[in-house]
């Protein structure tokens, strides 16, 4: 099922001299209304009138995530703030948040592809959409929200915490759809066992995952658990929120859609910033190319995929990324060998008897990191023998020196001994 399938099948001509325009027009924008971008393109010697194609964009300078902070809070906005009629932003836990305003166009494009990415898994205005996503600041719920909504489906507003109280009207309200992050998922499904109520007994059947990494053994886990069909959405923040790219229905398995017509994406090398071609691996660099509020040119996403331009069987024409590997940023550099959480993950969660809930900890001793990984038993298998766990211990640290190249110290701990949390799981704790 598509919702705006004239625009989700354009041919790739169409939708490349359509990239073109909005590039073009983008551009004049930035350099007319926004400050830091004219003293950028001033700086590389580069008008707005100097970009002839889209390979032309490889000129363009990038804009990073820091750019946000040093510009906190309206210093990227490319429209008055009577023109901006909401405002969303990170945290702020290690620096100033990012603040993205957002227009009423904005607002509406920005549900019509959350809407695009619902249709895309199977979602239609029958559903009821229960959103676990934090409301608020955080993009997650609203943006969820609005795209049920425009799709026509019901939004149940659930937001975060009151995990036994979700569960409860998970069932009363009939829910057949369920937005969080996977790690929340498989949260709510140890919650439900302990209120006796069976996730295979509800009418759910799709789960829409995000705003963290996964893995296809993870997806396997929360699919097996919940009884559902378990699909991955991909977005930013500073970007828009989820929404940017989804998987469909015909490619289940890692590949996401990009919304091309929105979101113009390249692969750069994360060290020298060299474009790449696709079905190379680095670094996601988006642009916004209808943006209005906040719009950003060459966005450094610091996330590692690859752009496949396999044609989907699904129809739709919209390139698609690879299933993320990592954050070029959150990749660990153990004794000068490169480690993404994800890639320890899969070893833990294909360990017999574990569950999918761990934590890096990384510390130095003297000149050398040292890397002890907690890994949860699953339930009702905490009843081995001392000698029995340290086998399994040692097992799994075999296979990541093995595969990884990396030795570690893992340590399986006692079920729901690691926080749970029902946002983005914590994975690293590193105290160097």
């Amino acid at each position: 099922m598509m919702f705006q399938q004239d625009l989700e099948t354009l041919p790739r001509e169409e939708l490349k001299e359509l990239q073109l325009r909005r590039l073009q027009d983008l551009c004049a924008r930035l350099y007319a209304n926004v400050p830091f971008y004219q003293r950028k393109f001033d700086e590389i010697g580069i008008t707005p009138k100097d970009i002839k194609s889209l390979s032309d964009i490889k000129y363009l300078p990038f804009t990073e995530k820091q750019d946000l902070r040093d510009n906190y809070p309206y210093g990227l906005f490319a429209m008055p703030k009577e023109n901006i009629v909401r405002l969303h932003a990170s945290s702020g836990t290690t620096g100033k948040a990012t603040v993205v305003g957002y227009t009423h166009r904005d607002i509406n494009n920005w549900a019509n592809c959350m809407a695009r990415s619902f249709a895309s898994v199977g979602l239609t205005q029958k559903d009821m959409i229960h959103i676990a996503y934090g409301y608020g600041l955080f993009t997650g719920g609203l943006g969820a929200h609005y795209g049920a909504e425009q799709l026509g489906a019901v939004a149940i507003p659930m937001s975060g915490g009151s995990t036994k109280r979700q569960i409860q009207l998970m069932r009363d309200f009939e829910a057949t759809a369920l937005c969080c992050t996977p790690s929340y998922a498989l949260y709510l499904y140890e919650a439900g066992l302990e209120s006796d109520i069976n996730f295979k007994e509800l009418p759910l059947r799709i789960g829409v995952f995000g705003a963290e990494p996964w893995t296809e053994n993870m997806r396997h886990e929360i699919e097996e658990k919940l009884s559902i069909k378990a699909y991955n959405i991909y977005g930013l923040s500073e970007v828009m929120g989820p929404g940017v790219a989804c998987e469909c229905e015909a490619s289940a398995n890692g590949l996401m859609h990009i919304q091309e017509d929105h979101f113009y994406p390249e692969i750069i090398d994360p060290i020298t910033g060299e474009q790449l071609e696709d079905g190379e691996e680095g670094e996601l660099v988006l642009t916004t190319l209808t943006k209005e509020g906040v719009p950003l040119l060459r966005y450094r996403t610091r996330d590692i995929t690859s752009i496949n331009t396999t044609p989907c069987a699904c129809g739709r024409t919209f390139r698609r990324i690879n299933r993320l590997k990592g954050r070029s940023d959150d990749m660990l550099i153990i004794r000068g060998v490169n480690v993404y959480p994800q890639q320890i993950e899969g070893i833990i969660i294909e360990a017999e008897g574990t569950a999918p809930h761990y934590q890096i900890i990384v510390t130095r001793e003297g000149a050398l990191d040292t890397v002890e990984i907690l890994v949860e038993i699953a339930e009702g298998t905490f009843t081995d023998t001392i000698k029995g766990l340290q086998q399994r211990e040692q097992k799994i640290q075999k296979t990541i020196k093995e595969f990884l190249g990396v030795t570690t110290k893992v340590r399986l701990v006692e079920p729901k001994t690691i926080e749970r949390t029902d946002g983005k799981a914590k994975r690293i704790i590193d105290k160097r």
